[in-house]
Formats: C-alpha cells, sequence, structure tokens
C-alpha cells in the first residue's frame, strides 16, 4: 500500500475539494480505488501506489482550480478525472481567474472546461467564430455571455440573435397568433440565456428598446449589422445559401459567433447543411476562427456526456459494418 500527503493552502478549499457532505471524496474513491481523508490540515490518500499516483494529480487539479475561485461540482470532478486519464491535466490550469461576466443573480461566469476556456479566448480574437459541438457544452450560452460582456463594455451597441426555424417549415401559418407568437417557441433557448444574464428587467427594457434583438434568421435578409455582436444558433440547419447571406449581413465594429452540432441536423429532403460546407470554406481565413467541442466539454447532467458517447459508438459501428 502507498501513501501520499498533499498540502491544503486553507479550510475553505480543504472543504471545497471535499465537497458538500464529502461528495467529491466518494467520487474520488470510487474512481482510483483509494482512501482519501483529511489529516493534519492536508489531505492523505491510501491505496494502490499507481491509483495513489493517479488520485493526486486529480486532487492537485482540484486544488488548483479551486484555488482560482471556480466551483468543484459532480461535473468538474468527472471533468479532471477524464483529463489526468488522459495525461492532460496540466491543461486545467488555464481554467480559473478572471470570469467572462456576472449573472443577474450576481454569479460570476466562469469557463468549466478547457475546451470553453479556448472558446472565449477565440471569441475575444477574432470578429468571426464558429463554435462547434454536441448538446451540453455551453456554446451558445457562453456566445449570449460574450455578447453581454461587450455591450457592458460599450464595444457594440446591439446584440442580435437569430436561428433559422427549420422546423416549422410551412407549418408556421397553421400556428396561433402573431408571427411573434408563431417564431418564439423556436427563440426560446435564446431568451433564456439572455434572462438568465440580464434579470428581467433589464431584457424587457432592452427589447423594448430594440437594443436586444431576437428573430428568426430570415429576417437578416438585405441588413447590414453595424456595431453588433450578433449570434446564429443551430446553423447546421441552415442551407448554403441562408449561411452566406447571414455571413455577409457583417458589418463595421460588428462580430459574428456561429455555432451549430453537425451531428443533428434537421434539414428536409437531404439537403446539405450549410454549416458543414462552412468549415471547408472559411478554413485558414484570417480573423475568422473555428473551435470544435468535444464530449469532455459537456456540463450537464453527467447521463448528456454517456449519451453522447453512446451515440459516437453506435454510429461508428454503423459505419463499420456498412464498409
Amino acid at each position: 500500500m502507498a501513501e501520499k500527503f498533499l498540502t491544503v493552502s486553507s479550510p475553505e478549499q480543504l472543504s471545497a475539494v471535499f465537497g458538500s457532505l464529502d461528495d467529491n471524496v466518494g467520487r474520488i474513491r470510487k474512481e482510483y480505488d483509494v482512501l482519501m481523508v483529511s489529516r493534519d490540515g492536508g489531505i492523505k490518500l491510501i491505496g494502490e501506489e499507481e491509483n495513489v499516483e493517479n488520485a493526486a494529480r486529480a486532487v492537485r487539479a482540484l486544488l488548483t482550480i479551486s484555488g482560482r475561485g471556480q466551483a468543484l461540482s459532480e461535473q468538474t470532478v468527472r471533468y479532471v478525472t477524464s483529463m489526468v486519464a488522459d495525461g492532460a491535466e496540466q491543461q486545467l490550469e488555464e481554467l480559473g481567474g478572471d470570469g467572462i461576466c456576472v449573472t443577474a443573480s450576481g454569479k460570476i461566469l466562469r469557463a468549466r472546461t478547457v475546451g470553453q476556456k479556448r472558446y472565449v479566448e477565440m471569441i475575444k480574437d477574432n470578429t468571426i467564430v464558429l463554435g462547434i459541438g454536441p448538446a451540453g457544452t455551453g456554446k451558445t450560452y457562453l456566445a449570449v455571455a460574450m455578447a453581454v460582456k461587450a455591450f457592458r463594455e460599450h464595444k457594440i451597441k446591439k446584440i442580435i440573435l437569430t436561428r433559422p426555424a427549420v422546423e416549422a417549415g410551412e407549418k408556421l401559418g397553421f400556428l396561433p397568433g402573431d408571427l411573434q407568437d408563431k417564431v418564439d417557441p423556436y427563440l426560446r433557448p435564446l431568451y433564456d440565456a439572455l434572462f438568465d444574464l440580464f434579470g428581467a428587467e433589464s431584457f424587457a427594457r432592452y427589447m423594448e428598446k430594440g437594443i436586444i434583438e431576437v428573430a428568426p434568421l430570415a429576417y437578416m435578409r438585405g441588413r447590414t449589422l453595424d456595431e453588433a455582436f450578433i449570434i446564429l444558433d443551430e446553423a447546421q440547419n441552415t442551407t448554403s445559401e441562408q449561411i452566406k447571406m447571414f455571413l455577409t449581413r457583417l458589418g463595421n465594429d460588428s462580430r459574428m459567433v456561429i455555432t451549430g452540432d453537425i451531428t443533428q441536423i434537421d434539414l428536409p429532403d437531404a439537403r446539405k447543411s450549410g454549416l458543414v460546407e462552412a468549415l471547408r470554406v472559411l478554413r485558414g481565413i484570417d480573423d475568422i476562427g473555428i473551435h470544435r467541442f468535444t464530449e469532455k466539454d459537456v456540463v450537464r447532467h453527467r447521463l448528456v456526456q454517456d449519451i453522447i458517447k453512446a451515440y459516437e459508438k453506435f454510429s461508428e459501428g454503423r459505419k463499420n459494418n456498412n464498409g
């Protein structure tokens, strides 16, 4: 049996690493089959030598993240242990530090994975960014957060969020209400993000003044958008013509973020996704960044990550069988 002692800088950090009701201890024990106890203001790990060493790497990473103000949730522990398994825990030093922005409830919003951190940095450094990845990676929410940050810093004057209402098709005319009532269900995720970041009163005020605009993609045609932060969500459901139209709306002092999941294309009649084509067309152009999330960046319930992995495995098996 091997033992390793890790020094902890403060009781608060020790409490954060152990988690509520020692939840994190249980997760570390299950992952590495080690005993993890508090001793002399630090952490002692006991178990087989290799397991203790891997557990120590994970705990050190958790201490680093906690020391930079990041909360340690179940998702954080799962993410850290997966990075340790890949020998990539040094990358976790990028996490923590200054937040992206403050939500309406006063919570400091921070990137929770290395992939999210690099996505945020890419949005800072480029005029156009394409964020590609599975559900639950925060690609849309973080883009909205960066738009709110730019607005609060007076770098832009307007936030425009759009997505194709491809699921509606010709059915919009049969839905009750006026046009806004008809398209609102397809734009609801964008409203939710803005409501969370701005709060109810500010959100309503900015919508009324036209500072925030949430609209179907078709509304972008014929416009030039200056001094705006423009986000196109669910872009995998655009056609080639639609995404080209959207990209050419870019005006002076504006920024664009395009998000989508190319594994969930809902276009009818087997039409080619404009997002898939754009990834090839725009590759290598200066001031356009392309960021790809993986299942490791999923920050929703742990089962979302497992579901994505299961579908990827199923899809790969089907491809091999067809081959």
